[in-house]
C-alpha cells in the first residue's frame, strides 16, 4: 500500500470532475434534486477512479525504459542522449518523461510528453552542452503513466542513477582528425600555406614529373639513368611540440559558458593530435602559481590518451601565475629546442610587462608562441554608438583595453615572440594555422 501511495498522482482531469461535483453539492442545499445528482456523479468518480486504479496497478513492471548516454561527454560541444521507452500495458498510455539532469545544468524544467499504443516502444533523443570537466551524476528517469481514462498517474522509475565523465573536446577532436587525414582542413578555417623555401630532410630520388621544380633535378643520377631525376624531400619529422596551458586566475573569464582555460584545454588537444598526425611529438605542461602536470613529448599512439586524461583533471586557480617558475621547469624538462604554445591571457599592457623577462628566456632556447584572447564584448562596444555621456566613457575605456591587447602584440614582437591574439571560439583554428605556417617556414 505504501509503495501505491508513493507512486500515485492525481491528475487535473480528477481535481476538476471533483471540483464541479463540490458545486453540484453547494447547489444541492437549494435545490434537493441537485443534490441527488451530486451524490450519483459522485458515485460515477469513484467508480471510474477505482477502474483506472484497477488498469493502472494490474502489471507491476507495465513501463520499462532505457537512457543511453555516451561513455564520456565531450566539452563544450552537443552530446547526444537515447531514450527508449516500452508500454507493457494492453491499452494506449500518456507518458510525461522526466529525467533527473545532473545539477551542473540546473535544469527544472525539461519534460517529453508522449503516446504510446499497446505494447509498443518508442525512441526519442535529447542534447546536452556541458560548459565544465568532472563527474556528472544523472538521477533516475520517471515515467508517469495515465490511462485512457485520465483521473490519475502512476509513477515508473526506469532508468537508474548513472555517472558521465566530461572530459575536453574530443568530439572537437575527431572532426580536426578526419579533415586532417582526408586534406580537408581548410572547409573550417585552416588557411593552405605555401611552403617556403626548401625542406632539408631527404626522402627518395624519383623521376622527373612535368612541373617538379627544376632545382631538385639530381644531375648525376639524371647522367646514370638518361631520364631527368628529381630529388624528393619530405616535412622534417619528430620536433617537439609543447602545449602550456595556464590556470591562472586569468584564465577564469567565461565565454559562452565555458572558461577561457577549457578553451586553451580543448585548443591544445586539437593541436597535440594534428602534430602527431604530422609525425611530430606532443607535450604537455600546466601551470599556475605552481607546475600542475608534465607530459614529456612524444609521438606514441598512447600519447594522446596520457593528454587527453592529464587534461581532464585540470582546475583554474585563483592565484597569480608564476612565470618564473615555468621557466625554470622548462629550462630543467625540456632540452631540445621546441615549440612552444603558451595559452594565456594578458588584459594589459603592465600585465605583459611583469612576466615579458621570463618570455624572453624561454624564446631564447625555444620557440614560442604567445597565444591570448580578444575580448569579444568589449570589440562590441567599441563598435556601438555611444548617445550619451555615459556610453562615451565605456566606448573610451574599452577602446583602451583593445588598444593595449594590439600593443601587447607589438610588444612581443619587438623581442621575437611570435603571438595570436584570437576569440575564444576561433582559439582551434588559429593555433593549427599558427603551427602549419611555422613548420612551412621551416621555424621547427
Amino acid at each position: 500500500m505504501k509503495s501505491i501511495i508513493g507512486s500515485l498522482y492525481l491528475s487535473n482531469r480528477l481535481l476538476i470532475a471533483l471540483g464541479c461535483n463540490v458545486g453540484l453539492f453547494i447547489l444541492g442545499f437549494v435545490y434537493i434534486a441537485v443534490f441527488a445528482l451530486a451524490k450519483v456523479c459522485f458515485l460515477i468518480i469513484l467508480a471510474i477512479l477505482v477502474v483506472d486504479l484497477i488498469l493502472l496497478y494490474a502489471k507491476k513492471h507495465a513501463i520499462s525504459g532505457i537512457r543511453t548516454t555516451p561513455e564520456k561527454f565531450s566539452n563544450g560541444d552537443q552530446n547526444e542522449i537515447k531514450v527508449s521507452v516500452t508500454n507493457n500495458y494492453g491499452f494506449k498510455t500518456w507518458i510525461k518523461i522526466i529525467d533527473e539532469f545532473p545539477v551542473q545544468f540546473q535544469f527544472r524544467d525539461t519534460e517529453f510528453d508522449i503516446v504510446l499504443p499497446a505494447n509498443e516502444t518508442d525512441e526519442f533523443c535529447y542534447d546536452l552542452r556541458p560548459t565544465e570537466r568532472g563527474e556528472y551524476h544523472f538521477g533516475k528517469m520517471n515515467c508517469f503513466v495515465r490511462s485512457p481514462l485520465g483521473l490519475v498517474a502512476r509513477r515508473h522509475v526506469v532508468a537508474k542513477e548513472q555517472m558521465v565523465p566530461v572530459y575536453p573536446s574530443f568530439l572537437q577532436l575527431r572532426k580536426y582528425e578526419l579533415l586532417a587525414i582526408s586534406d580537408r582542413l581548410t572547409e573550417v578555417g585552416v588557411k593552405k600555406i605555401r611552403k617556403i623555401g626548401q625542406n632539408t630532410e631527404f626522402d627518395q630520388i624519383r623521376d622527373y614529373v612535368r612541373g617538379d621544380d627544376y632545382r631538385t633535378i639530381n644531375w648525376k643520377a639524371t647522367a646514370r639513368r638518361g631520364d631527368l631525376m628529381v630529388n624528393q624531400y619530405q616535412d622534417e619529422k619528430s620536433q617537439s611540440i609543447y602545449s602550456l596551458v595556464d590556470k591562472g586566475r586569468a584564465m577564469k573569464m567565461p565565454f559562452d559558458g565555458l572558461t577561457l582555460v577549457d578553451y586553451a584545454i580543448n585548443a591544445s588537444l586539437v593541436m597535440s593530435n594534428i602534430a602527431i598526425n604530422k609525425d611530430d611529438k606532443a607535450g604537455l605542461i600546466t601551470f599556475s602559481n605552481r607546475i600542475g602536470s608534465i607530459i614529456k613529448d612524444s609521438n606514441r599512439k598512447i600519447q594522446m590518451h596520457s593528454i587527453m586524461e592529464a587534461l581532464y583533471s585540470q582546475q583554474t586557480r585563483f592565484q597569480e601565475s608564476d612565470f618564473g617558475r615555468l621557466y625554470r621547469n622548462i629550462k630543467w624538462n625540456i632540452t631540445r629546442r621546441s615549440l612552444l604554445m603558451l595559452y594565456t591571457n594578458f588584459e594589459s599592457l603592465v600585465a605583459l610587462q611583469r612576466q615579458i623577462k621570463y618570455l624572453r628566456a624561454i624564446a631564447k632556447d625555444h620557440l614560442l608562441v604567445v597565444v591570448f584572447f580578444e575580448n569579444t564584448e568589449l570589440k562590441e562596444l567599441t563598435e556601438s554608438h555611444a548617445t550619451s555621456t555615459e556610453g562615451i566613457y565605456a566606448r573610451t575605456i574599452a577602446e583602451k583595453f583593445t588598444y593595449e591587447k594590439k600593443m601587447i602584440v607589438k610588444e612581443l614582437q619587438k623581442y621575437g615572440i611570435h603571438s595570436i591574439l584570437t576569440t575564444p571560439e576561433n582559439l582551434t583554428i588559429s593555433s593549427i594555422n599558427k603551427y602549419l605556417e611555422l613548420k612551412s617556414r621551416g621555424m621547427i
